[in-house]
């Protein structure tokens, strides 16, 4: 997970982040990196190690490290530089993390409408079943879309038996990260390379013979282990209840989704708008407005008891906005460094 945020914020700020901020990365050494090497730490450890505290001022906390970038920067560069290299950081959020952003809030409000209610036993076989179904919408409606839709009725399937947190990390192995390999909606990272030029079937036509041997050898190890521990324990007394989807306007809205951003890869125009020295294509913001209305739309067609019993909150969106924004500081003397390295590389050709 974290070399994939790295590589898809190198993807996006490498080009021209570090050159255009006349930051000097060859003058940088190695501790340059350490508030960038912190602040992925801390997003790795900080949710297992004290969830509490980190779910409390993850934000404080990926503050201090922006501070920890900044104020160095402006010590040995001078404030100018250090400001410079701050605001030209902000624009390319604006030109293209924004897009990201905005992709994803579209999916987590729409799949946060579709509700299903009624309950399965949880034997293997349906374990499985879900599972497969989970791995194969996770690109489709997104990683975070997929599991807001399917875990609890997962979770209800096995509340009754004895052995079940394998079953939720099988799930977060399946759904939550090999299920979205396969299109630009299921993962972050793919979502960039699509915005730098990367065809939307890419991965579809490119990885889909990888990402299927990979999500069956993990779904027969689940299997095996869900069938060698349902052997031991007794059988549940818990009634099956009929699976109803509700939140069916949803549906049509995830096929807008997909049709904008196919759209904006078809229509190109050739006009772009000059924002603070970025250049924005038309299309791009045409894709971004359709897909906040699109969002804005499932807000206002769906019963707010869908989301109520989906247990939607806004934290998780406001959670990556905060995160990134630190990291998006803090990668900063990172990005100089390697602009340094290439640039040298380059002259001793």
């Amino acid at each position: 997970m974290i070399r994939r945020l790295t590589l898809a914020l190198a993807a996006i700020l490498l080009p021209s982040a570090a050159h255009a901020a006349d930051l000097d990365g060859a003058q940088m050494g190695w501790a340059w990196a350490l508030p960038f090497a912190g602040i992925l730490l801390s997003i790795a450890t900080g949710p297992l190690l004290f969830p509490k505290f980190w779910h409390a001022h993850y934000g404080k906390i990926a503050a201090a490290w922006a501070l920890l970038t900044l104020a160095p920067l402006a010590i040995a560069f001078g404030a100018s530089s250090a400001l410079a290299a701050f605001v030209h950081a902000v624009l390319a959020v604006l030109a293209e993390y924004m897009s990201f952003i905005i992709l994803l809030f579209a999916l987590y409000v729409v799949a946060g409408g579709i509700l299903i209610t009624g309950t399965l036993r949880g034997s293997p076989l349906v374990n499985a079943g879900i599972l497969v179904l989970g791995t194969a919408m996770a690109s489709i409606v997104g990683t975070t879309g997929a599991a807001m839709i399917l875990v609890r009725p997962l979770i209800r399937a096995n509340a009754a038996r004895k052995n079940n947190v394998h079953v939720v990390i099988f799930f977060i192995f399946l759904v939550a990260n090999i299920g979205g390999a396969l299109s630009p909606l299921g993962d972050p990272p793919l979502f960039v390379g699509f915005l730098r030029g990367v065809d939307f079937f890419w991965t579809t036509t490119n990885l889909a013979y990888e990402t299927a041997i990979v999500a069956m050898l993990v779904l027969g190890l689940f299997l095996a282990l869900d069938i060698w521990l349902a052997r031991s324990e007794p059988k549940s007394a818990v009634a099956s209840e009929p699976l109803r989807l509700r939140g069916l306007i949803n549906l049509p809205l995830i096929a807008c989704v997909i049709g904008a951003i196919l759209l904006s890869a078809a229509w190109k125009p050739g006009i772009d708008v000059d924002v603070y020295g970025t250049r924005i294509a038309l299309q791009n913001l045409a894709r971004d407005g359709a897909l906040v209305v699109i969002a804005l739309s499932s807000l206002w067609l769906t019963p707010e008891e869908h989301r109520n019993a989906n247990d939607f909150t806004w934290e998780p969106i406001a959670e990556v906005a905060k995160l990134f924004a630190g990291i998006f500081v803090c990668i900063i003397p990172v990005l100089a460094m390697l602009e340094a390295a290439h640039t040298a590389r380059s002259a001793g050709c």
